[in-house]
């Protein structure tokens, strides 16, 4: 696999991830090394009773992709509901705030190192930040009831949680980060209970990371069934929770052209109101929040939409931007981006999040996955 731009690879059953750099439309240049990261455990949340079996054991490392019938087979696109209207819902937020969660390794280290004379640092730089929640394994029994575990809680506080399911069928295209669900019509299932977490709150949802920017590995055929699975899942998470805002995949702006781009996330839902509230980007990656927010508007101007469509970007680890010899594993000189927030002041720009949680490893300073103080000082001070 080439290292340029953006993979993830899954541990355990939340999970951060890597990007690095690319160029534009280099024959999947763009897919960067190795990564992974642990942004909070949710293994001890309660386990939700259901007919279906648990899954247990990692997902499948190859999944099959020729089971899965056409688009058209598989699902038709509904009409349109009447709640969801063009226009950007104002306020954007109600909350307070994003809500941080109480159990992730970075809280884990704090706690367990009072002594540490880097702990002040990364307890108030990175641990006292709100960072995503990944579910990255496919488990039917569990997931309504983890789900809901963070957006109960989230809106408990009056906080808004921002949830990353990472699931789809042949992720990272069979690279370390393989995986997902067995085919799509069990993803569209593990959606369904996904969505059934939601609750009635604010809720941001940052939908499958690469399952756009990197689908140039699939055939036609296949690309257009993932993007059809995509599209019905976020219809599916914006009717059972109004409140939710859904985006999709954007890679970052050192991989494809906006207008390419674009027109994969315009098959894949995201100019639709029923679907979608716009695009993420950088996730995991290190470019500069000026260079996503140019890039975020291009991606937007391409796609259409309804005019209320807008982006948000990972500034977790880009305050340096990005290196200028394109290395993406741990490289040094990072530092932390601007802090997460709903208020961005820029048009368009709807949040800075962390999705990324700042300090795991992407396996040169660390184990992947691991929280490394000496990474998240680093970054933090």
């Amino acid at each position: 696999m080439a290292a340029a731009a953006s993979v993830v690879v899954a541990v355990g059953t939340a999970t951060g991830l890597l990007t690095a750099l690319g160029d534009d439309d280099d024959g999947g240049a763009g897919r960067a090394g190795p990564q992974a990261s642990r942004s909070v455990r949710l293994d001890a949340l309660p386990v939700s009773p259901s007919p279906s079996p648990s899954s247990t054991s990692p997902p499948s490392a190859e999944p099959s992709r020729s089971a899965s019938p056409s688009p058209t087979a598989r699902r038709a696109t509904p009409t349109p509901s009447p709640k969801r209207t063009s226009a950007r819902r104002e306020p954007r937020s109600t909350a307070t705030g994003l809500y941080r969660h109480p159990d992730s390794q970075v809280l884990d280290w704090v706690r367990a190192h009072p002594g540490d004379p880097r702990q002040d640092v990364i307890a108030s730089r990175i641990a006292g930040h709100p960072a995503a929640v990944w579910f990255t394994d496919h488990t039917p029994a569990t997931i309504t009831a983890r789900v809901r575990a963070v957006t109960s809680a989230g809106a408990a506080q009056g906080r808004v949680p921002v949830l990353v399911p990472y699931a789809i069928p042949d992720r990272d295209c069979g690279g370390h980060s393989e995986g997902g669900a067995p085919g799509l019509d069990a993803y569209d299932a593990w959606i369904d209970r996904f969505a059934a977490g939601l609750g009635s709150g604010e809720v941001i949802v940052v939908l499958e990371p690469d399952s756009v920017a990197q689908s140039e590995c699939l055939s036609a055929g296949e690309r257009a069934d993932r993007f059809a699975s995509l599209a019905r899942a976020g219809r599916v998470m914006k009717d059972a929770d109004p409140a939710a805002r859904v985006y999709y995949d954007a890679g970052h702006s050192g991989w494809h052209a906006p207008a390419k781009q674009a027109a994969w996330l315009k098959q894949a839902g995201a100019a639709s109101a029923d679907s979608s509230d716009g695009v993420f980007s950088n996730v995991s990656n290190f470019h500069t929040t000026a260079d996503e927010v140019a890039y975020d508007r291009a991606v937007l101007d391409s796609l259409g939409g309804p005019p209320g469509l807008g982006a948000v970007i990972d500034t977790s680890r880009n305050g340096n931007g990005a290196p200028a010899d394109g290395e993406w594993c741990d490289p040094d000189g990072r530092s932390l981006g601007r802090a997460p927030t709903l208020t961005t002041g820029m048009g368009r720009i709807d949040a800075y999040l962390w999705v990324k949680l700042p300090g795991e490893s992407d396996g040169c300073r660390g184990e992947p996955g691991t929280f490394t103080p000496s990474y998240a000082y680093d970054l933090a001070r």
